[in-house]
């Protein structure tokens, strides 16, 4: 499964995807945040409605989610 040191490393292209799934990001807060998974998903539970724990299973789904459509291309 992708995990978030994997995500981060190229953010320029992940993100876009990110905020697709989460479209309540705001662009601007995203230096920081990418700097702490933690930090990053307290944001995504505050900005979209979710508890702390909702929102890092919303997460982890997405990761996962990620790692199978990395596996289909290639």
């Amino acid at each position: 499964m992708m995990n978030w040191t994997e995500l981060t490393l190229d953010w320029a292209a992940s993100f876009p995807r990110v905020k697709d799934r989460f479209p309540h990001l705001d662009d601007g807060a995203m230096p920081f945040l990418k700097l702490d998974q933690s930090r990053f998903e307290a944001y995504l539970a505050d900005t979209h409605q979710l508890t702390l724990n909702e929102a890092r299973e919303e997460f982890a789904d997405f990761l996962f989610v990620e790692s199978l459509n990395r596996e289909l291309d290639t």
